[in-house]
């Protein structure tokens, strides 16, 4: 074995990262606004800091998992964190395609209720090891269907992440639902159900009977992010997804998810992914689910 800490498949045919994986030993990777235009998994092993995504911040301890989509806003404070990266572009393993295998869509990525990060305990620990070092052994010496084994050790990874985060939110959501207000249910209901037609937080407020004012309060204190922007996260998430898994026009997109005018939907995703819906397309990929 070698002291090699990175490893890096490149995709043959345009150029670009396929998947990555390193170790780090500070903070200098993730010190400054990260938008990757993959998914990334980052694993504290040690140390502890504050994490900013979208429009929130968490604390964090070691031992912790985070896993960021594409485009999606990401930056820690901390002093001295060491841990493991991986990084994969929806090209080499796609969540959406791969979900009814591995389930990770809306528990480790996509879920706007949840903290971004689950925490490693011991029996997930020694998974997680595994795979890294299965990983790391076939980027060292390559084989036949290198492709399909390290998709083979990625759904490994990724299933045990998602069990255990499953597995820790009845808890979490058990000490939530003892003081949880059934507004709060009933809203994230609301949104699932009608965040294609309804845009506003006033929308959500008359469609429950209560007060904006009285809404926006509760929604702040128990998910740690305005209803406005649980709203707009919910509307990226899907207008993401419609963007790599079809071959709709942006107008078609734009028109499904409620908005009679195209530029103005393409201001509001580049506002919020910081790119437009055509270079996002172009850099994350085209997943033409319907062939898979």
């Amino acid at each position: 074995m070698t002291n090699q800490t990175v490893f890096t498949l490149v995709n043959q045919q345009n150029g670009n990262l396929a998947f990555k994986l390193f170790s780090f030993e500070d903070n200098s990777y993730f010190d400054h606004l990260q938008r990757n235009n993959y998914y990334s998994l980052i694993w504290v092993t040690e140390g502890a800091g504050k994490l900013k995504t979208d429009f929130s911040e968490y604390s964090f301890e070691e031992n912790s998992l985070f896993a960021f989509t594409p485009y999606q806003p990401f930056m820690f404070s901390s002093n001295l964190v060491k841990g493991i990266a991986i990084y994969f572009h929806a090209d080499f393993f796609c969540i959406h395609r791969h979900q009814t295998e591995v389930t990770c869509n809306g528990v480790l990525f996509n879920n706007i209720y949840q903290r971004p990060f689950v925490f490693v305990d011991k029996e997930l620990r020694g998974t997680l090891h595994k795979m890294v070092d299965q990983i790391r052994l076939e980027m060292q010496n390559p084989g036949l269907a290198q492709y399909e084994l390290l998709i083979s050790y990625m759904k490994i990874f990724l299933i045990a992440a998602s069990r255990s985060k499953l597995q820790q939110q009845p808890q979490e959501t058990a000490l939530k639902e003892e003081k949880e207000p059934l507004i709060l249910q009933n809203l994230k209901e609301a949104i699932e159900k009608d965040f294609k037609s309804k845009h506003t937080p006033g929308d959500y407020a008359v469609l429950l009977n209560i007060s904006p004012n009285a809404l926006a309060r509760i929604t702040k204190s128990y998910f740690n992010k305005t209803l406005t922007h649980l709203i707009t996260e919910r509307i990226i998430i899907e207008a993401k997804r419609e963007l790599y898994l079809t071959n709709k026009t942006v107008k078609e997109v734009a028109w499904e998810l409620g908005y009679e005018d195209e530029y103005y939907f393409s201001r509001f995703f580049k506002k919020n992914v910081n790119i437009s819906p055509q270079i996002y397309r172009q850099t994350v990929g085209f997943g033409k689910a319907e062939s898979n």
